[in-house]
């Protein structure tokens, strides 16, 4: 058997290696889910462990964001013992604050519709460090979105909707072998 007659192991549900329909059978026909960073596609039919993905998700970003916020405070405490003066902290402060509540909306937003790689710049480029400043606010986006659904999950769903959709209209208006249509007689004038 060939590389590309046997069938592939899917460490997915409902793959070739769990028993269920294989990746290219009847059943599975059309376009396929796109997977989510730590679900998988799971998200489709919320089976495999999703609820359970969903609260691992969420404990572990809320546990990440507090363990940052720790050692946030720890940074800012040789700040303290450095005596550099009230307006330094108050800037350092700030700058946190600032950062993770752009890194929050970058996120949120990410969960909500996509990014246009041909209109990614060079401040898209240059957000990245503000992303990494604000790592807090990035990892609550997760926490609160994750406690709704899985988070990108409407927006995944939505794109492969519409996917299949319009396979099912492009399946559906073939009817029958084209080849095999006798020619129509040319009318005359």
């Amino acid at each position: 058997m060939s590389d590309e007659q046997r069938p592939l192991a899917s460490p997915e549900p409902g793959g070739a290696a769990s028993g269920g329909p294989e990746r290219h059978g009847p059943e599975r026909d059309g376009p396929e889910p796109e997977p989510i960073r730590f679900f998988g596609t799971t998200w489709l039919h919320h089976d495999g462990g999703y609820g359970l993905r969903r609260a691992g998700v969420a404990v572990g970003s809320l546990a990440l964001a507090a363990a940052g916020a720790v050692v946030l405070r720890f940074a800012f405490q040789g700040l303290e013992i450095a005596d550099v003066g009230p307006f330094v902290g108050i800037l350092v402060v700030a700058g946190f604050a600032i950062c993770s509540a752009l890194a929050f909306r970058r996120t949120w937003d990410g969960f909500v519709r996509r990014r246009d790689p041909a209109a990614e710049s060079a401040a898209d480029r240059s957000a990245q460090s503000l992303m990494f400043i604000g790592f807090i606010g990035s990892l609550l986006a997760y926490f609160c979105r994750s406690l709704v659904e899985a988070p990108g999950e409407k927006l995944h769903r939505t794109e492969y909707t519409a996917a299949r959709e319009r396979h099912e209209r492009r399946r559906g208006s073939r009817t029958g072998n084209p080849a095999a249509r006798k020619p129509r007689p040319k009318k005359r004038r």
